[in-house]
């Protein structure tokens, strides 16, 4: 497997989430950008996976705005999908 297909899988692995809400958005986001995303998109997606589901799912319905700038381009990308 290529390296880039096997960050690819990483990344459908680690959207993998507890809340359905959350799943369905990230597949669909997933299913549209992943493989265009960038360097640094994917780099800032690893920092909002690592957050805790409730906590991604303010910023990604807009209740929240995140404290990293970097993290706004790629936020925008998960809700326009």
């Amino acid at each position: 497997m290529e390296p880039a297909a096997r960050e690819q899988e990483r990344l459908r692995w680690r959207s993998r989430r507890g809340l359905l809400e959350m799943d369905l958005i990230l597949q669909r986001f997933l299913d549209r950008h992943l493989a265009t995303l960038s360097v640094q998109d994917t780099q800032a997606y690893d920092v909002l996976l690592d957050l805790p589901d409730n906590d991604f799912l303010d910023l990604v319905m807009g209740r929240a705005e995140p404290a990293d700038d970097r993290l706004g381009p790629v936020l925008e990308k998960i809700r326009q999908s």
